[in-house]
Formats: structure tokens, sequence, C-alpha cells
């Protein structure tokens, strides 16, 4: 890749949980055990500290700093939150806040306890709880954007989606597992910027995955990766484990906002046709794909106060890789000129054409449930506040640009009066 770029802030070319280099060849490798050779090219691909860290982690070694320093008043609090869980207000900031940053490692034990998952999987509790660990840990804490906090919120995104009855009635555990995992793990090491960033420094992993869905590719191989390094499925048999990676990999490659459309036209004809059969796995893994995508970018469909810092956050990264593009003399990507994309407008656009038609979608298949009608008037009312920012910004460039004028006219006027 471009020289300049590596190791500038959010273009992190290895860390600790990155599997820079996999791919199904090296995936099959390491599933294979007793293979020194492959043991060692694996520990070569992983960062020293990754490996060091994680290590101690699955030798059940605690970490110094502990992930719970929290006062039982917290506790409570958090505790109190997630009896909530459920709810479309749920505050995930704060929920953050509460459990001292680790709102995903919480909420994902809290929902595979409230969903069965544990006992029905036979899952061991510390190997799950590591598993967590090393998901959370794996995403960019100085991402405004693509941070665990976000994981966290897709998360909780598609645990309501899961309960809508219209879904709900058909899932299988499986099905649950899938969507909670996919959800938690979708954005794992994203490294800040998009795919023609990395595209147009030559990063080794646009290389890899030869300029398709370079991050979702990344994003998903990362997750079974650490699924194998935990060994929480190792107990179950080799052909069941196979398929939870296949679906996994489907779930989250599906989040590519480059394939919106090939997804929209699946579910408009689906839903013209009322031929979704949701009895037929393909059918229900079909919508869990389309629950994931709406969870993805569900933020303008919160409450205003969540979504205007959502909104914020966002922007702000698309701001960051628009400096680093300046700074290296790259043509500054589509969103990202702090100068003249506001967020006021990305919002509106990114409303208009790529939330709303998915929704009002989702809407229809749930059958206007509550929680879909909720969303869509969030939605709505958000959009509108996001047009009265705009016009007030407008306003205001036109009253700065005219009292320069003014300025200029009176410096004008004062130097042909002084003039002789």
């Amino acid at each position: 890749g471009d020289a300049r770029v590596r190791g500038q802030t959010g273009v992190v070319s290895e860390r600790r949980g990155s599997y820079p280099f996999i791919d199904f060849r090296l995936l099959n490798n390491t599933a294979l055990s007793g293979e020194v050779g492959t043991k060692k090219k694996v520990k070569r691909l992983l960062s020293f500290q990754r490996y060091f860290h994680a290590s101690r982690l699955l030798r059940g070694i605690v970490p110094q700093a502990s992930l719970y320093l929290l006062d039982e008043d917290y506790l409570g609090q958090a505790r109190h939150m997630l009896s909530k869980v459920g709810m479309w207000d749920f505050d995930i900031f704060l929920f953050d806040r509460l459990t001292n940053g680790n709102s995903l490692v919480t909420l994902l034990c809290h929902l595979f306890n409230v969903h069965g998952l544990i006992h029905h999987f036979q899952l061991d509790m510390v190997t799950l709880h590591r598993f967590f660990v090393m998901v959370q840990e794996d995403y960019h804490s100085q991402n405004p954007y693509h941070n665990a906090v976000h994981a966290a919120d897709v998360t909780q995104a598609m645990h309501c989606y899961l309960r809508e009855p219209k879904l709900a009635n058909f899932l299988t555990p499986s099905d649950i597992m899938l969507g909670l995992l996919a959800a938690a793990a979708h954005d794992v090491d994203h490294p800040g910027v998009n795919q023609p960033f990395l595209i147009k420094t030559k990063h080794h992993l646009a290389s890899l995955y030869q300029n398709v869905s370079v991050l979702e590719n990344h994003h998903w191989r990362s997750t079974i990766g650490m699924l194998r390094e935990s060994r929480l499925l190792a107990h179950l048999p080799k052909e069941v484990t196979q398929d939870i990676e296949q679906q996994l990999g489907s779930l989250i490659l599906a989040t590519d906002i480059n394939r919106q459309n090939e997804f929209l036209i699946r579910l408009k004809s689906h839903l013209d046709n009322q031929d979704l059969r949701l009895e037929d796995a393909q059918d229900r893994h079909f919508m869990l794909q389309i629950a994931l995508k709406c969870a993805d970018i569900c933020n303008p469909c919160r409450v205003w106060d969540l979504s205007k810092q959502w909104s914020e956050r966002v922007c702000e990264e698309f701001y960051r890789q628009g400096d680093l593009e300046q700074k290296f003399e790259l043509e500054i990507s589509p969103l990202c000129n702090q100068q003249k994309d506001t967020v006021p407008s990305i919002q509106i656009g990114f409303m208009t054409y790529i939330v709303e038609p998915l929704f009002e979608r989702w809407a229809q298949f749930t059958g206007n449930t509550p929680l879909s009608e909720n969303m869509l008037n969030h939605l709505r009312r958000n959009k509108a506040k996001w047009r009265s920012l705009l016009h007030k910004q407008h306003s205001s460039s036109r009253s700065n640009e005219h009292s320069g004028q003014v300025t200029g006219s009176q410096e004008q006027t004062l130097n042909e009066e002084e003039t002789p």
C-alpha cells in the first residue's frame, strides 16, 4: 500500500486480533489440530501483542485491566437497563458508560442467556465470555463510529428485530445465535476508512479480496478466526460448525452497502409475490440478512438524541478520512470533505436513498408492527430536523455572504470619500 499512509491514525496495518492475510486455505489449515507448521504460520500472522494477550486469555489468566471495576450502584443501573433491552429507546451510550466500556460483552452475555443459547448449545460460560472479550477488543476504540459501541447498538437492534412475531415464530436457536453473533462482529477490526480508500492506497486487504466487499470479507474471516481460536464451538459436530461459519460469512457480507439494491430488489420481489416461506431455512436466512442490514443502519430510526450522536460520529469518521486524503494529496472521497459535506446534507441523502427504502420494505414484511411504525416515525421526524438545520445553515451562509458584501461596499465608499 501507500507507504505514506501506513501507521496513520485509523489505518492500522496489523493489530491484536486482526487476521490480515487470512483466507479459506489458512482457515481450513488452522482448524486442523496437531499441525505444528500451520500453528507457526498462524503465530507469524498475529502481532506479538495479540498472540501474547490471546494466549493469556485462553490459559484462563485474567488481564490486569479487569473488565468490571464498577461499584454496585453502576452495576445496579446497568442491570436495570438490561431489563429493558428490548425497548427501542435503549440508550447504548449510557449503557456503555455504566459497564465501564464493556457494553458489547455485557449485552452479549445477557442476550445469550435470555434466548437460552447457552443451555441449548451447551456453551462453556468462561469460554463464551473470553470469545466475547476477543470480539470487543478487536474493535478500534479510536474510531468515532465503527467501534464496539456501534457493534453493541446493532446487536441490541437485532435483538429487537428477532422478537418481531413474523420472524420470531419461525426462528431456531441456531438462527438466533447467528443473528446475534453476526450483529456483534459485523464490523470487527474496522480500520475507520472505507473501501475506496483501501483500494486507492493499494492496501493489502484490497489486493487480498480483489477490491470486492473488502472490509466485509475481512470482518467475517476475522470473526471465524476468533471463533476457532477460542474453541467456543469445538464440542459441536464438524458439519454444524461449518454451517455456522458459512452462514456467518453470508450474513456479514450482506452488510456491504454496495449490495443494497441487490437485496432491496429481491425483498420487493418476495413481498410482491408473497412467496416468503419462513419454514424454509433459505428464506429465514435471507430475512436474517435483511434484519442485519436494517440493524446496521438503524441510527436514523432512533430517538433524535441518540440518532444525532451517531450521525455526528459517522461524519467525524468521514472527515478524518478526508483529512488523511488531503494530507497525502489524494482525491477526497465523497462525503469526506468537511468544507463541502455538512452533517445535515449527508444525513438527508443517507435517509432518503438508503434508509427509507429498506425500512419501508421491512415494515411491509413485519405487517407494520408498533416497532416498525415507531422506527419510521422517528425517521421522518429526524429527517425533518436535519432539513431544518440545513435550512438554517444555508440562511446563515447567505447572511454572512451578504454581510461581507455590505462591508466591502462600505469600505469602498470610505476609500472614495477619502480620495482627494
